[in-house]
């Protein structure tokens, strides 16, 4: 399995880079991730990563649909907090896996 070094904690990734245990996700760890894909982490954005990892630890899926939907942000913002692939970014700095209808 692969490992990566993220804020000096080292976790195990999937091959995408996805990590597989959600309990090394940290803020640290978010951060980090956030960083290599480019994004600086504000207050909306930890809106969306708190709200995908309490509907996660709670069995819960989430699709761009359902967020939109949630009122913690519109589609139109994710894609502006999120570029280039939203719930895919969101969900791998929020330490969860590649959600599935994602290519």
């Amino acid at each position: 399995m692969p490992k990566k070094l993220y804020a000096g904690i080292e976790v195990e990734v999937d091959d995408e880079g996805y990590l597989k245990d959600m309990s090394q996700w940290t803020p640290q760890v978010a951060e980090a991730i956030a960083e290599e894909l480019g994004i600086t982490l504000t207050d909306q954005h930890w809106k969306v990563i708190n709200f995908l990892r309490e509907k996660a630890a709670a069995g819960e899926e989430v699709t761009m649909r359902k967020l939109g939907k949630s009122g913690v942000v519109s589609i139109k913002d994710l894609y502006k907090l999120f570029p280039n692939g939203p719930l895919k970014k969101a969900a791998k700095i929020a330490g969860l896996p590649k959600p599935r209808g994602c290519v």
